[in-house]
């Protein structure tokens, strides 16, 4: 086996040696693969005296494997590449060096996989940021990116992670790409998915809440598909992660400050500058802080249709959460204004959660219907009851619908979505 020592030596030779090379080639792993073998093949041609026979042995007896590792370093993500490319694998967690978690079909799980170093974790490091304009360093040890198939990357680095550099990987699931798809993997029924669709042709104003990791960015991808390809979209978000099919979308990303700490453009700004864009549609990508009530005044305004994400575990966090947002506005602003403005202007609250047998599901529609004795009124339209835990931690359940017609129906028939009312009986 080709020792730890040489391999940094000859990932050291060819990174410095064919910089230019690999760099062009990096995405072909044919050309990389290549050129790779016309370094190992100079290092072999090497004098006897520079290169040690047993390591000229090594390098001849484990050359195919070695090759095939560095192609995954320089042509892909190193020793999660093939990872990467396990489409069952939905997250990738690189706690430092030697322990590197996955989750697969909703359950996380350690694989054998180790770094040779903190410097090879830096070096994957470096390849993912490579194609944007986010750093980490000493002065900013953590940030957030898309990788260019949409998986959402998080980083953090030393001093701040202890026990090394850390990835966090959510990747982009290819096969969730419809409705009938979020259907198939039971994160909600047919009754449930043609009325969201239809809440989104109508313009229905919405907030996806639920915990990280729970779904709601895959949820609001598939069902913002459904926008008319005329509308003009603007997307907001921190870091670009939503993934639109439509012709007509401005995406817009926030930026961090610069190393002097001056230039940062906030969720706030872009936002109040995307009402000065003519947009049809406003999407944000989530809801952290006083931007809550820049939204709702939104809604309130003629920008109907809007979509937007936030963290919270149940539809009545999100209105306590959305409280807090707008108090922390500094605008003096009293409880009972709060909640006519968010009962003026939000429509649906979609509950997403993931249950304890790892399945994703939406487990509340909500709608917001007025106000009682001061207060949001929270309906709910459909719910997912859990039944029994079975075998395996397995949740057996059923989607249900509560009887109750959205107060915001006759909406459907003025936007010409034709939805039958049958889909609300009561189970």
């Amino acid at each position: 086996m080709i020792n730890q020592a040489l391999k940094n030596t000859v990932r050291e030779y060819f990174i410095a040696q064919y910089s230019n090379d690999l760099s062009k080639n990096a995405g072909n792993k044919i050309e990389v693969a290549a050129t790779i073998n016309k370094i190992i093949g100079e290092i072999l041609s090497q004098p006897r005296s520079l290169l040690k026979d047993k390591d000229r042995e090594a390098i001849v007896r484990d050359r195919e494997t070695f090759v095939n590792e560095l192609v995954d370093e320089l042509a892909g993500l190193g020793p999660i590449e093939k990872l990467m490319m396990d489409q069952e694998v939905t997250e990738i967690m690189i706690n430092g060096r030697h322990n590197v978690y996955i989750e697969k079909n909703g359950k996380k799980m350690m694989t054998g996989i180790k770094f040779d170093s903190n410097q090879q974790i830096m070096y994957v490091i470096q390849k993912i940021l490579a194609p944007t304009r986010k750093r980490v360093d000493e002065a900013q040890p953590y940030t957030d990116v898309c990788l260019p198939d949409g998986s959402r990357v998080n980083i953090i680095i030393p001093p701040l992670a202890i026990d090394g550099p850390t990835i966090t990987i959510r990747k982009f699931l290819k096969l969730i790409q419809k409705v009938e798809d979020l259907v198939r993997l039971d994160t909600l029924d047919k009754r449930m998915a043609d009325f969201l669709v239809t809440c989104i042709k109508s313009k229905v104003n919405m907030i996806f809440s639920g915990a990280t990791g729970s779904g709601k960015t895959t949820t609001v991808s598939v069902l913002s598909s459904y926008i008319d390809n005329d509308e003009r979209t603007i997307v907001i978000e921190d870091t670009a992660e939503l993934y639109m099919a439509q012709d007509h979308v401005v995406r817009l990303e926030t930026k961090p400050p610069n190393i002097e700490g001056k230039g940062e453009i906030t969720i706030r700004d872009l936002f109040n500058n995307s009402l000065r864009m003519r947009p049809q549609r406003i999407i944000l990508g989530e809801i952290r802080s006083v931007e809550a009530l820049d939204m709702l005044q939104a809604m309130c305004s003629g920008h109907s249709g809007a979509l937007s994400v936030i963290h919270a575990n149940s539809p009545q966090e999100v209105i306590y959460r959305l409280e807090t947002m707008i108090l922390m506005s500094g605008i003096p602003i009293s409880l009972e204004a709060i909640h006519r403005q968010i009962a003026a202007s939000l429509n649906l609250i979609i509950q997403q959660d993931q249950l304890a047998d790892g399945s994703r599901k939406i487990t509340r529609i909500t709608q917001v219907n007025g106000l009682k004795d001061g207060l949001v009124n929270l309906e709910d339209i459909f719910y997912y009851e859990i039944n029994d835990v079975i075998e395996h931690g397995k949740v057996s359940g059923s989607f249900k619908a509560t009887g109750i017609r959205p107060a915001f129906y006759p909406l459907f028939t003025k936007r010409g979505v034709i939805l039958s009312e049958e889909i609300f009986n009561k189970d």
